[in-house]
């Protein structure tokens, strides 16, 4: 059996817009400025001014502040609210980075070296000059919880904006200085928790964006959270946490993964509790206490943390969090709003670290899979069989982390009354062919972004042919019009029906076709999985799964 927090941190370090460390000094945010006559569009927020660029149609404006820097005493505490500044604050460059570290493999995600700092809660928003009550796409970038940034050239926001939306991307606390969880830190908070910081931020960041995004024109009723990977995993917690509600009124998930989560207090599942995690890390560290931590400068906490074995998650406190993902949606105590989600046909392509190799033989696969699946073997050997066992290997990840939550998303929310929408990407071209990539892991996002040319170094080349633009001009209309409206609709294009009794979906190969029922069997086979897993109460759901799966529970009445 592999070790989870070990193939996390090794995952971590290696996908997801990965950067090189260059960091810069705590509070290196830029200060307001009056000593030059401004030069660019200037907005009065309630936050204080602030001075961007154009580009175009659009009005820019790059690094602002959300919340005072997370430095000193504030490491590993909640996001402060910024206070209003005096003056005009330039908003003309982007914000450093969070702190992470630097990527120990070279990969298609590796990008540029990016600045870094532990005074990264920043915030950027592309606004069309005649804003009005715009829709605003709220986006929050993946990377295992661990790496990623705003400021990644492949999630510039101006072709979405010049659609008419307001665009905001954020930056979050990651790794360990974003998700820690430690018994002394709970002891310091009002509430007794600790962990979810990084999910704190987000939540701040959509407060700064519900008292400020009229000043840009945006409508503060119709903001849309959106986000891959990491980031579709940070969608399902805003939906589940308590803090978040009201804040946004859509959700668009790319890829997410709705697996098990520690608690704060507690063994559950087969994972420590969040608390103990932080003690062991901190005894890693030789630091006997939260102050020989915060001591620890952020560059050494965050190259040191997975090496100790350290991976972050979100926690179950209570308060933030207060179930596992998979009981607050079979309750129908997530937040009622519409939503988009899909996953990527080649999801592991990209990412076979977490998938096994297979083994000599079709026997040795089938007799392994008996070994383990018991009653289910027969079903699973049908829906990923030995004839084709690379390909198998690489279905049975993808569907148990991308495939069956994202069909679950569209169908709890479907459950609640509201609009849902599912997608499959399987769109290829032949650089990312050639290199055995067809539909990789975030390989949809260079179409919703329309940032062809503002890939990382090592992704394979889109070409600039015009059947690419017109699968990335279809996407962006369907994100856009959904953002608008709760309806993913794109000029010339076939409507996009909702998930319904007909489990309807759109897939995306050389241009949109919508269709029903995708990979029959698929879904139920998987949640059967998880809800034995869960009524064990001793055995996590992740991608520990096929070959790598423990000896799954016999039935239970729970899963009936």
């Amino acid at each position: 059996m592999i070790h989870l927090r070990r193939l996390l941190a090794v995952t971590a370090a290696s996908v997801c817009f990965a950067a090189a460390p260059s960091f810069t000094s705590p509070g290196n945010t830029a200060a307001p400025d009056a000593s030059s006559a401004p030069s660019g569009p200037i907005v009065n927020a309630p936050a204080g001014a602030l001075e961007g660029r154009m580009e175009g149609n659009l009005r820019v404006f790059q690094g602002v502040p959300f919340a005072l820097p997370p430095v000193g005493p504030r490491r590993w505490k909640p996001p402060v609210p910024m206070p209003r500044w005096k003056g005009v604050r330039q908003a003309t460059a982007f914000g450093p980075a969070c702190f992470q570290p630097k990527p120990t493999l070279a990969n298609i995600y590796a990008g540029k070296p990016l600045p870094m700092s532990e005074d990264c809660l920043t915030l950027n928003i592309w606004a069309p000059t005649k804003a009005h009550n715009a829709a605003v796409f709220f986006w929050i970038y993946g990377g295992a919880l661990t790496t990623g940034a705003s400021r990644e050239p492949m999630y510039d926001g101006a072709r979405l904006a010049a659609q008419g939306l307001i665009v905001v991307s954020i930056n979050y606390r990651l790794g360990v200085l974003g998700w820690l969880a430690h018994p002394e830190l709970s002891r310091e908070s009002s509430l007794g928790i600790s962990g979810n910081y990084g999910l704190l931020d987000q939540i701040e960041a959509l407060r700064w964006v519900r008292q400020n995004i009229a000043a840009f024109g945006g409508d503060p009723a119709n903001v849309t959270i959106a986000g891959e990977s990491a980031g579709a995993l940070s969608v399902m917690y805003l939906l589940a946490s308590p803090p978040a509600r009201g804040l946004f009124a859509k959700a668009i998930a790319e890829s997410a993964y709705m697996i098990s989560t520690p608690e704060l207090k507690k063994a559950s599942f087969g994972a420590p509790p969040a608390e103990e995690s932080g003690l062991r890390l901190a005894a890693a560290l030789h630091a006997p206490h939260i102050a020989a931590l915060r001591a620890i400068d952020a560059l050494t906490l965050v190259t040191a943390a997975p090496k100790a074995g350290y991976a972050p998650w979100g926690t179950i406190d209570g308060h933030v969090l207060p179930h596992q993902l998979v009981n607050v949606f079979d309750k129908g105590e997530q937040a009622p709003v519409p939503i988009l989600a899909g996953f990527n046909s080649g999801e592991i392509r990209s990412l076979r670290i977490l998938a096994p190799h297979p083994p000599a033989t079709a026997a040795e696969y089938e007799k392994t899979i008996r070994d383990h699946y018991l009653d289910l073997a027969g079903e699973f050997l049908r829906l990923y069989p030995s004839t084709h066992m690379e390909e198998s290997i690489l279905a049975t990840t993808r569907d148990a982390l991308y495939g069956w939550t994202a069909e679950r998303l569209v169908r709890k929310q479907a459950a609640l009354g509201q609009p849902s929408y599912l997608y499959f990407f399987d769109h290829g071209y032949p650089a990312e062919d050639q290199a055995g990539l067809h539909g990789f892991h975030a390989s949809e996002l260079p179409y919703v972004f329309g940032t062809f040319d503002s890939t990382p170094p090592l992704w394979p080349k889109i070409p600039a042919t015009p059947e690419e633009k017109s699968l990335s001009d279809a996407m962006i209309g369907y994100w856009t019009s959904f953002a608008r409206t709760g309806r993913p609709r794109a000029a010339q294009e076939p409507d996009w029906p909702s998930f319904g009794s007909q489990r309807a979906y759109m897939a995306f190969t050389n241009a949109p076709h919508p269709s029903g029922h995708l990979m029959p069997g698929m879904y139920k086979f998987n949640e059967e999985v998880v809800c034995r897993r869960r009524a064990s109460g001793a055995m996590g759901w992740d991608w520990t799964v096929g070959l790598w799966s423990p000896k799954l529970p016999p039935p239970s009445q729970q899963c009936k």
